[in-house]
This record gives structure tokens, C-alpha cells and sequence, in this order.
């Protein structure tokens, strides 16, 4: 349980990505990589994970900035929270991104936590986090899928012994907007579309995204096909500021006049992985952002939900996130 100590560990803070990556590769699975430190920190202090050797990140310049590339827009993986929500290219043409990072936690946590940290974060079960051994921690058995257990945070679809969710607000924005995410190892570099970097705890529960231990996710490429669109972020959570989701919408329309071209619909918190709502999708393609059309959307989207003992009012709440971005109210157009 909760032991509000750290253990002993060799601190190594690198001035360049090939040193990093050196160092990451010499400690493989016995390394941990820090960005801003606010998940790294209490994961150390709190909980029994341990690791011999922290690579601090936060000197390597190459990892910040917001640049033009290829037509569309490359995020290096340090790039503060506050910097994405303040960018005006990025308000412009992906003001999706913007809004999800705005409700982030609270101003304070954004100026120093980054992109990267904010994708790669682990969830935040209480009984993974306080050091029950659970399956996502090497054990047998979900404590909080049990019918008395406290799950009212945790996941609706595709539990697979696994109940917890992704917490993280901008995930479900970077896949609504098709974002590739450039990462790197001393063996080379590597291009993961968004929608596949988060991993299903049917493939490995022991880890939230693709990511070895010997590699490090370096930036975060936006595409133009959706740079301009009509875009949609909601939050809902028990507090206005700093606190994670209990479900977020992200979604992204391509117009053609009043009609949608395509469309990409994402809820987050909703199960282990930012969750395309593809059925929504299928339907507001090719018809115009009308009340029908949103109810049907909506209502699709709660398609196959199993919700826990404690977690049924999120079958609503998605139901009713869904139908707000396809009506579009306060929706965010390009600047």
C-alpha cells in the first residue's frame, strides 16, 4: 500500500536524444523516463514500483517545440500542456487538441506537464496504484470488478480482466485527429498511427501503450486532412479543475456544406484505450448534424456497454456526449 518513500535510485539527466536512448537501451525495463514528473512522482513515492535508473528528460531541447511539417503540424514529445493550449497554430487548425489539453488537470500542472507524459501516463485504479496485486500488477484476480468493489470510475467496454480506463484527456484528441506518434530507439524510428500506440489489456495488461522499454516516444505528428475542421472536446468529471475524467469526447467533422464528409468520434475513460465510437461514425457520415442524426448516433454508441456495479450512469453519459458533438454545440471551428 501506500508508503510515502522513495527507494534509492541512480539519477541520469541527458542532453540530447541519442544519450537517452543509450540510456534507456543500457537499463532497459529497469529505466524510467521522466517528462514533467507529476505520474512518475507519485508512482515512485507511493506505491511499491521501483526502478534503478530515472532518465530525466527535461533538458533534451529537441523533444519541445510546435512546428509546420509535411502540412501538418509536429508536437515535440516535452512540448508543455500550456504551450498547446496557447499556440495559435495549433488553435487554428486543430483546436480539438487545445481544448483537450485546456482541461487538463489545473493551470499549475499544465505549465509543467508535457504531451508525451500526459499520453504515456498509467491509469489511476486505487487498487493497482495503492499496491494491490491485481492482474495489471502481476497477480490473479480484478479487485474492482468484484460486485462490492469501488468501480465507479472504471470501464463500460472491453474489459479483459482489466477494469481500469485510460485517464488521460488528450488521448482520445490525438486519435480523433489521426495523429501519428514518432518514436525512437537506437535500432531507428518507428511511426505508430494514435489509434494503435494505446495497449489493449487483452494483448498485454501490464502496459498502456506499445512503448518498449528501450524506446522513447519523441513527438507527436498531426495530419492536414483534418487541420480546420469542425471540432468538439467535452469533459465530464466530478470537479472542474484537476481532476480525470469519468467520461471525455473528442471528435472531429470534415464538411461538405451542411453534410459530413467523415467524421471520427473518440471517448476516453470509458475503457482501457481512447474508444473509437465507430457505429456513431457510420452513421452521421454522408447526413447533415441534425437532432435525428444525433440521437441515432448517440444511441449507438452504447451499443455492447457492460457497465460494473457502480459505473452504469456512464452508458448515459456517452450516450449524451456523443449526441452533443454531433449537434455541435459549442463546438470548436477553426479560427
Amino acid at each position: 500500500m501506500m508508503k510515502d518513500m522513495m527507494a534509492g535510485f541512480e539519477l541520469f539527466q541527458p542532453a540530447d536524444v541519442e544519450t537517452a536512448l543509450e540510456l534507456l537501451d543500457r537499463h532497459g525495463a529497469a529505466s524510467w523516463r521522466l517528462a514533467g514528473g507529476y505520474d512518475s512522482l507519485d508512482w515512485l513515492k507511493n506505491r511499491s514500483k521501483q526502478t534503478r535508473a530515472v532518465v530525466d528528460l527535461e533538458r533534451i531541447a529537441e523533444l519541445r517545440g510546435i512546428r509546420e511539417s509535411g502540412g501538418g503540424v509536429e508536437i515535440g514529445a516535452l512540448t508543455t500542456l500550456t504551450e498547446i493550449e496557447t499556440s495559435q497554430l495549433i488553435r487554428e487548425r486543430y483546436g480539438l487538441l487545445a481544448d483537450a489539453a485546456r482541461k487538463v488537470a489545473s493551470p499549475q500542472i499544465r505549465n509543467a506537464g508535457s504531451i508525451g507524459g500526459n499520453l504515456c501516463q498509467d491509469t489511476r485504479c486505487w487498487y493497482y496504484r495503492y499496491g494491490v496485486k491485481c492482474y495489471r500488477a502481476g497477480g490473479n484476480t480484478c479487485y474492482a470488478a468484484a460486485p462490492e468493489a469501488m468501480n465507479r470510475e472504471h470501464a463500460i467496454f472491453e474489459a479483459s480482466r482489466c477494469v481500469a480506463v485510460t485517464p488521460s484527456d488528450c488521448a482520445p484528441a490525438v486519435v480523433a485527429l489521426d495523429a501519428e506518434m514518432v518514436v525512437r530507439s537506437r535500432a531507428g524510428e518507428r511511426v505508430i498511427r494514435a489509434a494503435d500506440f494505446f495497449m489493449p489489456p487483452s494483448i498485454d495488461i501490464r502496459r498502456m501503450t506499445v512503448l518498449e522499454p528501450e524506446e522513447l516516444l519523441v513527438a507527436v505528428r498531426l495530419p492536414a486532412a483534418w487541420a480546420g475542421a469542425s471540432f468538439y472536446f467535452e469533459k465530464v468529471a466530478d470537479r472542474n479543475v484537476w481532476d480525470f475524467p469519468l467520461v471525455n469526447v473528442a471528435a472531429a467533422f470534415r464538411m461538405d456544406g451542411a453534410t459530413v464528409a467523415d467524421a471520427r468520434i473518440v471517448c476516453g475513460a470509458v475503457q482501457c484505450t481512447p474508444r473509437r465510437m465507430a457505429a456513431a461514425e457510420r452513421l452521421v457520415v454522408g447526413r447533415p448534424r441534425t437532432e435525428q442524426v444525433a440521437e441515432s448516433a448517440g444511441a449507438a454508441s452504447a451499443a455492447g456497454a457492460e457497465p460494473l456495479a457502480f459505473n452504469a450512469y456512464k452508458v448515459s453519459l456517452v450516450e449524451n456526449l456523443v449526441r452533443r458533438a454531433v449537434r455541435g454545440a459549442q463546438t470548436s471551428e477553426p479560427a
